[in-house]
């Protein structure tokens, strides 16, 4: 009987090893987690739209910031006289063109033994001409107008101002970034999933994901990548391919970007893009049976 109950423990402790092993390999090789994830968020670079010295900045590094602050201002009084010229050009447009029409409608009331045809067409030309000038001039006092408007940087959305690289009396110059805001309502998390593990991978299965500082985020899986580049098939210069003469014979995994929407953020959580985190994928209990 001693015998029996020594067989039968070691049997035990044996079918209780190989059930656990199994379960672990189970969750390893099939169930779709990964610890490759990474939060990110969009990233707006602020450049100024027309040139000249900034003359204020009145936010901060890392500062909160919403949408339609000022983040960076153009000295404006090249625009403000640019605005002046244009409003006297449209003026002087317009005088051109009463004066030219006036004319063309005199001639054209004349009788034909005063005045030649051909006079009559020019004054009426002349007129035509004028009146294009005189079209063409506003369209320039909007184009001076809107780059007034322009020397004011303006937020795009409520974010956070990181990498702030522009000072007072820095030169500006047209789409060269001096700073960059993070859109606060932006953050998701792209988890890189193992080739094999896709296939237990579902758009709106429901995901955890764990930060490296202990929190939990609860999200869902918003969209899979469709394409990842080959390393090992390049493209010559010729457009064909690259093809290496070496294969190796082990084989790793290609890790393919599976995009997490971020449904809830615990209380006090800070996010900040580039942070790591270790996500894993919920499916349905109906497939997993």
């Amino acid at each position: 009987m001693k015998k029996f109950f020594s067989l039968f423990a070691t049997l035990l402790v044996l079918a209780l090893a190989i059930w656990i092993g199994r379960t672990l390999w189970v969750h390893y090789m099939d169930t779709p987690w990964t610890r490759d994830g990474r939060v990110r968020a969009d990233v707006i670079n602020v450049a100024a739209d027309v040139t000249g010295e900034v003359v204020e900045v009145p936010v901060r590094d890392n500062q909160l910031v919403k949408k339609g602050d000022l983040l960076m201002q153009i000295d404006p009084e090249h625009y403000r006289i640019a605005v002046k010229q244009a409003q006297s050009l449209v003026a002087s447009r317009k005088a051109t063109w009463d004066m030219r029409n006036v004319n063309a409608h005199r001639r054209a009331d004349l009788d034909a033994l005063v005045i030649s045809r051909e006079n009559r067409d020019d004054a009426s030309n002349i007129a035509d001409a004028a009146l294009a000038d005189y079209q063409h001039a506003p369209a320039q006092l909007d184009a001076a107008e809107l780059n007034l408007k322009r020397t004011r940087v303006l937020a795009a959305v409520d974010g956070y101002v990181t990498n702030l690289n522009v000072h007072r009396g820095d030169y500006a110059r047209i789409g060269e970034a001096k700073m960059a805001v993070v859109d606060m309502n932006s953050f998701w998390v792209y988890g890189f999933f193992e080739e094999t593990k896709l296939p237990h991978v579902k758009v709106g299965d429901s995901a955890d994901m764990q930060l490296m500082s202990g929190e939990t985020l609860k999200g869902h899986v918003e969209s899979i990548s469709r394409g990842i580049y080959d390393r090992d098939n390049p493209e010559s210069r010729e457009l064909i391919a690259d093809v290496n003469p070496t294969f190796n014979w082990v084989r790793l995994a290609q890790r393919v970007p599976v995009r997490i929407h971020i449904d809830q953020v615990p209380e006090g959580v800070l996010l900040a893009a580039g942070i790591t985190c270790t996500v894993i994928v919920k499916p349905p209990v109906a497939s997993r049976l």
